[in-house]
């Protein structure tokens, strides 16, 4: 399906609840999907199954899951699997809906790292932008066509820097030219274009989209992926 078709089946399909993901903080369900005639795959994470942060703001999460993949729009890197944020007629309640991502639940960041090795600078330019708290190795996700996608960005776009991350094989190196071209132009796009930080508005806080243009203006400045800090956690946990 075209992406613009899949959008809009999260946003107006049936949705059956599957089962449920075992593993993680929060509740997350595989869901069926009916939409004129298709039946597809999603993963949906409801509001209330989202376990309270202190450093978060309460059932924020599954919006910022939106947030990312609308991020990676933007920036036209195709990164996160088509995302909506659905307040009616879901089973447990508004939450977040991704396309479900056939793949090899096997295969993850330290197992494949030949795979993913030319994705890694475009992957950590993505996690600087959005503050991803928490990137871990199983949010890789390789579908049968070889296409790189990720997934897991609840714990993102906090004003203050959280980065946690596996991924930090790009520490010290200059940003690829064209990636730096590219959050040029998402820094221009965000900062000018009234629908693009409306959109955003509808998922994060004024002091969350201005976080990411503080970010972008960060790396465009220095030009330099960053080590990690000294003085906090630069690792999420699990690791996988």
């Amino acid at each position: 399906m075209e992406k613009e078709t899949i959008v809009n089946s999260l946003l107006k399909s049936q949705v059956s609840l599957e089962a449920q993901f075992l593993y993680g903080s929060n509740y997350t369900f595989m869901v069926v999907c009916q939409h004129q005639g298709r039946s597809f795959m999603a993963v949906y994470k409801p509001l209330q199954g989202e376990r309270a942060l202190w450093d978060f703001p309460d059932q924020t999460l599954a919006k910022r899951e939106v947030a990312a993949y609308l991020v990676s729009e933007v920036l036209d890197w195709d990164l996160v699997p088509p995302t909506v944020f659905r307040i009616e007629d879901l089973p447990l309640g508004p939450g977040s809906l991704q396309i479900f991502i056939e793949h090899n639940p096997q295969a993850h960041y330290f197992n494949q790292a030949d795979v993913y090795r030319q994705h890694l600078p475009r992957v950590t330019a993505f996690d600087l932008l959005i503050n991803n708290a928490d990137r871990k190795g199983g949010h890789f996700l390789l579908d049968p066509d070889g296409k790189l996608w990720l997934i897991d960005h609840g714990v993102s776009f906090h004003t203050e820097e959280k980065l946690r991350t596996v991924v930090w094989d790009c520490a010290g190196d200059p940003i690829p030219t064209p990636l730096l071209a590219d959050i040029a132009q998402f820094h221009s796009r965000l900062a000018t274009e009234e629908a693009i930080s409306a959109t955003l508005l509808d998922y994060l806080s004024e002091e969350e989209v201005n976080a990411i243009l503080q970010r972008a203006n960060t790396l465009m400045a220095t030009g330099y992926f960053p080590h990690p800090p000294e003085d906090r956690r630069a690792y999420p946990w699990p690791l996988v």
